[in-house]
């Protein structure tokens, strides 16, 4: 039975365990919050109370790690410019305990922020250059951890939906928004889950991805098609706004690993 440690168990990484436990995997799971530690238990997750500071790591990381097949690092920069610790210097400071405890695989969960907007297509071969600070540390983590010599898999995956999460609801009957005719990229949570799923099973080694579905209508089409379908108040977008958008593939996923997307059209 193959150990999988999660570093992070919120909105990707909860229902990702529930997943993993049911095809057969052990899976550690860790929180910052105490009173998240019953739900873990309840999921079969084996629960640690972990938090990464920019000058150390409260809880037992050792134990975590101990014996584990993989580790999958799923938690959000939480950054804004100038406030907020250090993303990068917390995985720094994970990387000594990943070597001491020999784990031989590591899943590292990133962005397509890492890639500037612009009118073009991306592909993992597009330099990125982030204009975020959020975007900018992501990019350095995922360099950090691919100049080690455990095995890491980048997925850097769109715009987050699913369950109760979409984009739509913080757009709804907003005007005056930018950038009407550029793409969407976004990702359903049942997508996100399989990609994880498949790349324990394939175990592609140091390499990045993107994931994003094939599914890139206009912003403004889209928007306001599923403010609609949600009965609710329709954003409207500026008609003479200069455009900056990407759209990005992700043919890599889909031809390496044959990874069909179960979330597209519906989207």
């Amino acid at each position: 039975m193959q150990k999988i440690s999660i570093l992070g168990c919120g909105w990707l990484g909860l229902p990702s365990a529930e997943t993993l436990i049911l095809g057969g995997y052990a899976v550690k799971g860790s929180t910052t919050s105490p009173e998240k530690i019953e739900t873990l238990e309840s999921c079969g997750i084996k629960p640690f109370v972990i938090t990464l500071h920019e000058n150390g790591i409260d809880g037992e990381i050792e134990l975590f790690l101990e014996g584990c097949d993989w580790l999958i690092i799923d938690f959000p920069p939480k950054l804004r410019t100038g406030t907020g610790e250090s993303f990068l210097k917390k995985i720094n400071n994970l990387v000594p305990y990943i070597e001491k405890a020999q784990v031989p695989n590591v899943i590292f969960i990133s962005s397509t922020s890492v890639y500037a907007d612009g009118e073009s297509i991306v592909t993992e071969e597009t330099l990125a250059m982030p204009l975020t600070e959020s975007g900018k540390q992501l990019l350095a983590a995922e360099n950090l951890l691919l100049s080690k010599d455990f095995l890491t898999t980048i997925i850097r995956f769109g715009g987050l939906i699913g369950n109760d999460r979409h984009p739509v609801f913080h757009l709804a009957g907003k005007t005056d928004l930018e950038n009407p005719k550029s793409p969407i990229n976004l990702i359903h949570l049942s997508d996100c889950i399989g990609i994880i799923d498949l790349i324990l099973k394939k175990q592609p080694g140091k390499i990045v991805f993107n994931a994003v579905a094939p599914f890139h209508p206009s912003r403004e089409m889209y928007y306001q098609m599923k403010a609609s379908a949600l009965h609710l108040e329709k954003p409207i977008f500026k008609t003479d706004s200069e455009q900056s958008g990407k759209l990005i593939l992700s043919d890599k996923l889909i031809t390496l690993l044959d990874y069909q997307f179960k979330v597209t059209g519906e989207i």
